[in-house]
């Protein structure tokens, strides 16, 4: 009867092994994948929800400027849950763990007097948590919250594979990011080569000045609710089919 039991013990602990390492290995698969921040966030917490078993799962990102988390995503259905104002940094738990730059776990958070949403918690049935910081060498970005139904004494190996996915999740961010930035510098260079161009083919045509022609281009776009860009393709491509033509 022992032999049998520890070897069902060994074989759940083996199954949940494999699952947490299946779960890493698809969390790096999406970090690297072309998806947009949101929903590669949304998989993430999905997929940290299944192997943690939590009842709730949510990735808090950290304003700087107002030094506040905000929810940039969670698995929760709750409207509630979801739309909790945000936290000040040094705040409730995550905003500790923000400060100290360290993994916190909570035994109830309906009985932590640092907990700041008691009465939403006892709502949603969510008791035990582990919120572990998503860092970037030393700088923290945010945080990765999982919450239980039931007590639970998160273990070192679960708070190393929460960790090991907010570190991952960071890196995701991080490199997203700095993509967006790219692409939005790379947008207004080329935005600015067709306002000049269509600006140069206005004070040829119109025999406008410099500008008189930009404002042209920039009335015509608040009169017809476009964008600069929009309204430079637009004389180009009328210039050009005149000339054509």
């Amino acid at each position: 009867m022992g032999s049998a039991i520890e070897n069902a013990r060994l074989y759940e602990e083996t199954r949940k092994k494999a699952m947490q390492l299946d779960v890493l290995s698809r969390v790096s698969k999406t970090i690297v994948s072309n998806r947009y921040l949101k929903e590669m966030l949304q998989l993430i917490v999905t997929m940290t929800a299944q192997v943690m078993n939590s009842k709730i799962c949510s990735i808090m990102l950290l304003d700087n400027k107002k030094q506040e988390l905000f929810i940039a995503a969670t698995q929760s259905l709750s409207e509630e849950y979801t739309k909790k104002p945000n936290l000040k940094v040094g705040q409730s738990i995550s905003g500790k763990v923000i400060k100290e730059k360290r993994p916190i776990t909570v035994l109830d958070v309906t009985r932590e007097p640092g907990y700041m949403y008691p009465e939403i918690a006892k709502r949603e049935g969510i008791v035990s948590m582990l919120s572990v910081p998503m860092m970037i060498k030393e700088r923290v970005i945010g945080v990765i919250n999982s919450y239980t139904s039931y007590e639970h004494k998160f273990t070192d190996e679960e708070v190393k594979i929460l960790q090991a996915i907010a570190n991952q999740a960071a890196v995701a961010i991080e490199s997203t990011n700095l993509t967006q930035e790219l692409i939005a510098t790379k947008q207004a260079l080329e935005t600015r080569k067709l306002v000049e161009r269509a600006k140069g083919l206005l004070m040829k045509e119109l025999s406008l000045s410099e500008d008189e022609a930009y404002k042209l281009i920039n009335k015509k776009a608040m009169d017809t609710r476009k964008t600069m860009r929009e309204v430079a393709e637009a004389i180009i491509l009328f210039m050009e089919m005149r000339k054509g033509s």
